[in-house]
């Protein structure tokens, strides 16, 4: 057995998507309409269709799916530049910091409310 990725659900796919690939520049190599798999292995999908699919019912709430204990972990070879483009368009968790183990971090929120950290390369 291989671990291969976590697929978060989303309230709205064209937003995510848009979100996915034009801000944080992920490039799709598969779009479903209701799933959009990107090049790095990353993957969404709409929320509804999925709980439909997995539990044969779907879930009406307005609440966003991100709950607070779930980090989707990205790097980026260039940190500062990618939260100059990145920070003016999300709610930002805190901006780029230095963590214990001596990697320089930003975290901050999906439009479905997802926890996100941009690192820059640890190897």
């Amino acid at each position: 057995m291989r671990f291969i990725n976590p697929i978060p659900f989303v309230r709205d796919i064209n937003r995510s998507k848009e979100f996915y690939n034009e801000l944080l520049g992920l490039n799709i190599i598969e779009d479903a309409g209701n799933f959009v798999l990107f090049e790095s292995g990353f993957a969404i999908h709409e929320g509804q269709s999925l709980e439909q699919t997995i539990w044969g019912q779907t879930h009406d709430a307005a609440d966003p799916y991100g709950r607070r204990n779930l980090l989707l972990y990205f790097e980026h070879g260039d940190l500062d530049a990618a939260f100059e483009n990145i920070a003016p368009h999300v709610e930002l968790i805190h901006a780029v910091e230095e963590q214990a183990w001596g990697q320089r971090v930003f975290r901050f929120y999906d439009p479905d409310g997802h926890a996100i950290e941009i690192g820059e390369p640890q190897s």
